[in-house]
């Protein structure tokens, strides 16, 4: 779905969701003051170490909302940090200075720099589906399943899982962590068989 975007802006939504592990709510709701993409934030008046953003609970114009009640620093990738350099070079081309202080703006219909909703956040993700060919829909919070798989799959424990998705609770995260195919064959494999174990020929 990454590759059928059509625009930096769409890049950096998908990211947002699938690098990062944001609902579509907290992610419309980010304000470009909640990004910090520097190594050493201290001249913004903070001081956690490397890129991260701020996911805040607040009343949203655009109808955003962040389920969790708890405000919390989300640590992001080179990746992430990328996609959000081309999205801001992109929307300065298009808007200037311009624009509201959420960070996904609209930039090609609609009111010009006003912020993108939850609603075509889902939108785009139905349009993604289509141009991918997928032969089932895709959607934003599958994007964050996956998140919270991929994190399980490279070895993240529960509880780091269970942060990095902002749940209150570790038992709440367990539902996202859905081991990946290739780790089912491997634990499988690794179970022994009878002539391993007693040493005898199998029957």
């Amino acid at each position: 779905m990454f590759m059928e975007c059509r625009c930096a802006r769409d890049r950096l939504v998908v990211l947002l969701l699938g690098r990062v592990g944001l609902r579509r709510g907290q992610a419309a709701g980010i304000h470009r003051s909640d990004c910090h993409m520097l190594a050493d934030s201290r001249a913004l008046g903070c001081d956690y170490k490397g890129p991260h953003i701020h996911v805040r609970r607040r009343d949203n114009a655009n109808g955003a909302w962040s389920m969790s009640r708890e405000s919390w620093i989300q640590p992001v990738d080179f990746l992430v940090v990328q996609g959000y350099d081309q999205y801001v070079d992109e929307r300065f081309t298009l808007l200037g200075s311009g624009g509201s202080d959420f960070l996904l703006v609209n930039l090609f219909r609609g009111v010009l720099g006003a912020p993108m909703t939850p609603e075509a956040i889902y939108e785009l993700f139905e349009r993604l589906t289509r141009r991918a060919g997928l032969s089932r829909k895709v959607g934003p919070h599958s994007a964050r399943r996956a998140f919270g798989s991929n994190v399980s799959d490279a070895g993240g424990e529960l509880d780091e899982v269970q942060a990095l998705l902002g749940h209150k609770h570790p038992e709440s995260a367990r539902p996202y962590v859905i081991p990946d195919r290739a780790r089912l064959r491997e634990a499988v494999e690794r179970v022994p068989s009878p002539r391993a174990l007693y040493g005898r020929g199998e029957r």
